[in-house]
């Protein structure tokens, strides 16, 4: 089958940094993802071949802890249902050659129990550290070999570690083209 005939859903696909790989390679990749695109209303088409799901992980961050508005579990598991939905919706219509669901490590755990894989971007050459847990039917992603040194002065304190939350969520490239290679 010829790329541009495989869809690629990118839910709450944000900067599409996960599925750029598969953009790169000519597939029908459709970033569903706010404003233009809801998961809660979208409906998906036909013969999809693979779906990245990213939803928000506001809700279930440990780092939440540290903030003063409440944790709300059911408005950030309606958005990860959302997108359950739709791969359920998918797979009854046709075999999905993968499906994969992320985020961070914290209480999404309470909910669809452990994690298929887990990551830290740095193992992938990101600056970042953050574990990130993947559950669906995917391959694994091999790890890249880093050499220790190469992390030194990565780490909260490096005046090259991103500050900004938005920036530290995007998928790390080598990260995605890690699983784009094992999920063609």
């Amino acid at each position: 089958m010829d790329a541009r005939n495989k869809i690629i859903l990118d839910l709450c696909g944000g900067t599409g940094a996960w599925s750029k790989p598969y953009k790169d390679a000519g597939y029908d990749v459709r970033n569903i993802t706010l404003p233009e695109n809801d998961v809660k209303t979208y409906k998906s088409p036909d013969n999809v071949y693979g779906i990245l799901a990213a939803p928000p992980c506001t809700m279930f961050s440990l780092a939440r802890q540290r903030t003063k508005t409440p944790r709300d579990f059911k408005s950030g598991m309606d958005i990860v249902i959302a997108c359950l939905d739709i791969i359920w919706e998918c797979r009854y219509r046709n075999k999905l050659k993968f499906w994969c669901l992320e985020n961070p490590t914290g209480y999404l755990r309470q909910f669809l129990g452990l994690p298929a894989f887990t990551f830290k971007p740095n193992e992938y050459g990101d600056l970042t550290r953050k574990r990130t847990d993947l559950w669906g039917y995917f391959m694994k992603p091999g790890k890249l070999k880093i050499p220790y040194d190469a992390l030194i002065g990565h780490h909260r304190n490096s005046k090259n570690y991103p500050r900004d939350p938005k920036q530290r969520a995007i998928t790390p490239a080598e990260f995605a083209r890690a699983f784009f290679k094992a999920n063609q």
